[in-house]
């Protein structure tokens, strides 16, 4: 018992001698709102565009304006000759693709397209064309009102790879919009992906695509190949369908 007694005593002069060694330090001071705000740098000042008049935002570049095609080429580097009228592109199915001039990485990209109102056809040789991010991934476009297909080949498809989450095609005769919001690759130094595009795509103020990965190119036949590339241009397609062309308006991209 005494031999406990001892222990207990050791114990407690030393509980009491490691008491006195601790510091008292300073509370953490108090949030406050401010801690957690800033001011500085402001966003930019954007105007948004108007619908009702075709406008694009402030900051945007205008890839066609209903006037002509003089930020466009053809796939030779020639002057794009599609038909222009009332202020709508048509394809000309006689000239080919068309590419826009400039190059460019990360965008928003609006669009507006329309197939005929007296369209024929079925399945993919119905209003088929295309919209090529970088001239290397496309974006599908077709008339999917009431016209069944392959699903990664629907409107807004990534094509031949990620369908769309839902059909929100307009019948024919009747404008669709198309708003993509794209993420450019960035490529190791062997030329794979070390992070690959991303692509956000909404019809006519509906989510088809939800920043959805492209494995890499969008082939007809084949599986998707990654190549190395950097900036590039917007390709519109003119596909070989025997369907009657489709058209574009207001045409406007803002880089990211």
């Amino acid at each position: 018992m005494k031999k406990n007694q001892i222990l207990l005593a050791a114990a407690l002069i030393c509980a009491s001698s490691l008491s006195a060694q601790e510091k008292e330090y300073p509370e953490p001071e108090a949030m406050t709102p401010g801690m957690t705000e800033f001011w500085t740098p402001q966003p930019k000042v954007v105007t948004p565009g108007d619908i009702k008049t075709n406008t694009a935002p402030s900051d945007a570049i205008v890839l066609f304006d209903g006037k002509d095609l003089s930020k466009w080429q053809n796939s030779k580097g020639e002057a794009a000759d599609w038909i222009v009228k009332n202020g709508i592109m048509t394809v000309d199915k006689s000239k080919g693709d068309i590419l826009t001039r400039q190059k460019f990485g990360s965008f928003q990209l609006h669009i507006e397209w329309c197939v005929p109102s007296d369209i024929q056809g079925e399945s993919q040789a119905r209003g088929n064309s295309g919209i090529f991010l970088q001239d290397m991934y496309e974006v599908q476009i077709l008339d999917c009102y009431k016209n069944e297909t392959y699903m990664n080949g629907m409107t807004g498809s990534i094509y031949k790879q990620t369908p769309p989450l839902v059909n929100a095609m307009r019948k024919p005769g009747e404008w669709n919009v198309y708003d993509i919001i794209y993420t450019a690759p960035v490529f190791k130094e062997d030329g794979t992906y070390l992070y690959p595009p991303f692509v956000t795509v909404i019809q006519n103020g509906i989510v088809l695509q939800n920043h959805t990965q492209i494995r890499g190119t969008t082939e007809y036949i084949g599986h998707p190949q990654v190549r190395k590339h950097g900036d590039g241009p917007i390709r519109l397609q003119m596909h070989g369908d025997p369907s009657k062309a489709i058209s574009f308006r207001n045409i406007w991209i803002r880089p990211m």
